[in-house]
């Protein structure tokens, strides 16, 4: 089984929610799960050969929560290969916003960039259509633990 990290980048708690959806879904089939609010890269770094979920809100203009913003910055710095790195993505947004589930589309990009090895798609939530986020999300958990 694996070893998941869940670093959640939330604003207003809806990532958090689906974040504390998701860790019983994949310890049920076995998994070691941790979740991380407030992530820093020493957190992240026990991850770099084992298995991220990024699960985010997006702010502003297409832009990272605070509480995931520093983790993605120090990584933009001071990380550059992680071909090791298996991860998944949740993004939350709204499609009334020019830049909508920018936050999670940003650190997927970071992470193309850097190497690392996507499993699956990138999950892009709207709120117009999921006022509850975390349905739709565990949906796409049970179907993304299967590429584990």
């Amino acid at each position: 089984m694996a070893r998941i990290g869940i670093f959640v980048g939330t604003m207003y708690g809806n990532a958090l929610l689906v974040a504390e959806e998701a860790q019983p879904v994949l310890q049920a089939a076995g998994h070691d799960v941790h979740v991380y609010e407030d992530a820093t890269l020493a957190d992240w770094q026990p991850y770099a050969s084992e298995v991220a979920l990024i699960i985010t809100s997006t702010t502003g203009q297409g832009d990272l929560p605070d509480s995931i913003g520093r983790l993605y910055e120090e990584m933009r710095e001071k990380l550059g290969h992680q071909p090791d790195l298996r991860y998944g993505v949740i993004a939350l947004g709204d499609s009334s916003y020019e830049h909508f589930c920018g936050g999670g589309k940003k650190f997927d990009a970071l992470l193309q960039e850097q190497d690392a090895q996507r499993l699956g798609d990138v999950l892009l939530i709207d709120a117009e259509e999921h006022p509850e986020p975390e349905s739709v999300a565990m949906l796409w958990v049970e179907q993304w633990m299967q590429l584990l």
